[in-house]
């Protein structure tokens, strides 16, 4: 039994734990308004908290923490169906809110309770297992209702300490970022991470180039984002001298939740000088790899495990590809402390999710480089094409295109073909869409970076794609 955040009890006072715009806590108030929190919910099986991207939500979820009770982060966007499902499925007794916050009909048969940044308590002496839950994060549901992944204590504590080590993590950093605070990536990684360090983190609140580069220009030495605000950031950056020398200036820049494209890369380290670093996590995961803080930036991969982590790719039939060709394409298994411990109150998904040693399927599709590196090519039930005899992975092929000065955005997808199998279907929004790319001209671009057999036999132009809050595409909203 360990504390989740030992710089709370033993750590400066005065030192700026949370800033959320010009609202800011430093760790002794913190610890005070978390202690008094935490002994408001104490006794109850669960809390969730309306988790808007305020101060409020930070220090709810740190509250729960400290008292050891499983905290269930909502999604202020959810629609109807989706908030009843989750609430219906995990029955936490208590909501927590930012005071003044319009909650949803479903949420008014809970116990409400307003966050008081500026209440005064004393930090309980904290009981929870190693083994206990500390969070019920829901997975977005792409086949089905959303599951609650159930994560344990030392999977929030094992991910962090492992990440401190990858990428030289310490008290002295500063993190900005402005992602959504109901997943893992914003609320784990983003804030718990930062509050275990001792350090601190500055949350835009709502993501902007401007912010970024005023945060890191004043004190502000790391960056989380997604890949659609470093495509932001690299489309801005040629006319913004401030913001390409505010990354410049930066200790790390990392980028996760879905594949930054190789164009992306390219383009912010041309401008700043630094290279974006990649992680790959799950929600029933947390984090797996990582590339190192002393290690290749190499665009297009995110690194070997982290410690504590076992990894191995799979062939369909369950056995290990051991060759690290950078062309063997097997599904992802790992094991670890970083682990969820169960799907709530779906043993039968639970008993499915595990193979009979212990490794978690992720359903992620990668190969091995010769150095170990991890390069993930897709999603084996949307990004795993079998086309004249070949595993394609949708994810190079992407990139690819991308590459191309006609595309501004693409995804790859697959359909039934009767000779091929699967043809490769290319679904691109054009840099001008008074003059799109023709069919052609992308398959030969691709043949030649690629290989003729990866090149798109289809061509859809689009406005736009379709992303999630997380900026993921949804290919399964791409019909033609």
């Amino acid at each position: 039994m360990s504390s989740l955040f030992p710089a709370l009890a033993q750590g400066p006072g005065e030192r700026v734990a949370l800033r959320f715009g010009e609202r800011s806590l430093t760790y002794a108030r913190l610890a005070a308004a978390a202690g008094a929190l935490a002994e408001r919910v104490r006794g109850a099986d669960r809390v969730a908290v309306w988790a808007t991207p305020e101060l409020e939500t930070a220090v709810g979820a740190v509250g729960v923490l400290l008292a050891g009770l499983p905290l269930v982060p909502l999604n202020p966007k959810s629609g109807e169906k989706e908030l009843g499902h989750i609430l219906a499925d995990s029955r936490p007794e208590i909501v927590l809110a930012a005071p003044g916050a319009e909650l949803p009909a479903d949420l008014r048969n809970l116990t409400r309770i307003d966050v008081d940044v500026h209440a005064s308590g004393t930090l309980p002496e904290e009981t929870a297992e190693d083994g206990d839950p500390a969070l019920v994060v829901y997975t977005s549901g792409t086949t089905g209702p959303p599951k609650g992944a159930v994560l344990p204590r030392r999977a929030v504590a094992s991910t962090l300490d492992a990440l401190a080590d990858a990428w030289q993590w310490t008290d002295a950093d500063v993190l900005v970022h402005g992602l959504p605070l109901f997943h893992v990536h914003g609320l784990v990684l983003g804030v718990l991470g930062p509050l275990r360090r001792g350090g601190g983190v500055r949350h835009l609140g709502r993501f902007d180039t401007g912010g970024v580069a005023r945060e890191l220009a004043s004190g502000a030495t790391m960056l989380f984002g997604v890949p659609t605000m470093y495509h932001r950031i690299a489309e801005t950056l040629p006319g913004d001298p401030e913001l390409a020398k505010a990354l410049a200036g930066a200790r790390l820049l990392v980028s996760g939740s879905a594949a930054l494209p190789v164009h992306d890369h390219e383009r912010i380290a041309a401008a700043t000088g630094r290279r974006v670093i990649e992680r790959y996590g799950m929600t029933e995961t947390l984090m797996n790899t990582s590339v190192r803080a002393d290690g290749e930036a190499r665009a297009g991969t995110v690194g070997v495990p982290l410690p504590g982590v076992t990894l191995r790719l799979v062939e369909e039939d369950g056995s290990e590809i051991t060759a690290y060709d950078g062309e063997s394409v097997g599904e992802i298994q790992v094991r670890g402390p970083n682990l969820f411990t169960e799907y709530l109150n779906r043993p039968d998904a639970t008993a499915a999710a595990f193979t009979e040693d212990g490794f978690f399927r992720t359903g992620d599709m990668a190969v091995r480089e010769p150095d170990g590196y991890v390069r993930i090519v897709g999603r084996k039930a949307t990004d795993l094409i079998k086309s004249g005899g070949y595993k394609i992975g949708a994810g190079e092929i992407e990139n690819a295109l991308l590459e191309h000065p006609g595309v501004r955005e693409a995804a790859v997808t697959g359909e039934p073909d009767p000779d091929l199998g699967e043809r490769i279907v290319a679904w691109v929004v054009p840099a001008d869409p008074q003059a799109p790319p023709a069919l052609e001209e992308l398959a030969e671009h691709v043949a030649r970076r690629l290989a003729p057999h990866k090149r798109p036999r289809v061509l859809h132009h689009l406005d736009a794609l379709p992303r999630n809050d997380m900026g993921k595409i949804m290919k399964r909203a791409l019909t033609p």
